[in-house]
């Protein structure tokens, strides 16, 4: 099994290299930015599960690396490390979309406990689905394909395809739009039309010979996104 990974964004190397020192001891894997343009980059871009980020960082600040990891990766947890105690920079990093916070100084063992309790309530990572089985057929994604029991196929686009493993891997829990956009469209959700989305979700309703009308495989939740299989709990 993979080792969980962190990105810690932080100045100080002092404080940088402790974190990452206490958390490379827990068994997680690490990664580091010493400013806040390194530090948006690799948050934005590197595959990790989780952010510890500084709020005052040289380059960028990071209540704006925190506003652009929650247009672009809205799932992904985000816990700040701030020497500021006052109440309103904790609220407002909170508001921004921050999952926790830990005010300097603070113990090894309260951030790690911190980290894991964050960890532990995020919602699952999708894994490398490769074929997702419905009623009446099974995609299959490696070959971008689906077969039907009652036979017959229908290719699938490679968007088709990503869109279908996303849900697939979050069997069970409501996904909204912004997320899709972000996590298999690749882009910001802020201002962008997502009509297209429903306009794939259509499509491949009906190559999953999924009955718009009353679709049991992919879901619509109304107000909140889409859901594939059975609810985990009551929506």
């Amino acid at each position: 099994m993979s080792r969980q990974r962190i990105l810690v964004v932080e100045d100080d190397a002092a404080i940088r290299h402790g974190v990452v020192d206490a958390l490379e001891s827990e068994g997680y894997a690490t990664l580091q930015a010493a400013d806040g343009l390194k530090g948006q980059e690799m948050a934005v871009k590197c595959a990790c599960d989780l952010i510890l980020l500084d709020l005052v960082l040289p380059g960028r600040d990071g209540l704006d690396i925190l506003r652009e990891v929650r247009a672009t990766r809205p799932t992904l947890p985000v816990i700040i490390l701030t020497a500021r105690g006052e109440e309103n920079d904790r609220v407002k990093g909170l508001r921004v979309g921050a999952d926790d916070y830990v005010v300097k100084p603070f113990s090894v063992k309260e951030l790690l406990a911190r980290v894991q309790a964050v960890l532990r309530r995020s919602p699952e990572r999708p894994t490398d689905v490769r074929e997702v089985a419905f009623p009446g057929g099974v995609a299959d994604l490696a070959r971008s394909e689906v077969r039907l029991e009652a036979g017959g196929r229908a290719e699938l686009s490679a968007r088709e395809a990503e869109l279908l493993r996303y849900l697939a891997a979050n069997r069970g829990r409501v996904i909204a739009r912004e997320e899709i956009l972000a996590r298999v469209w690749r882009m910001s959700p802020a201002g962008v039309e997502t009509r297209t989305i429903d306009m794939h979700i259509a499509r491949l309703r009906e190559k999953l010979r999924d009955d718009p009308a009353d679709p049991k495989v992919i879901v619509t939740v109304r107000g909140r996104g889409y859901l594939f299989g059975e609810p985990r709990e009551a929506t």
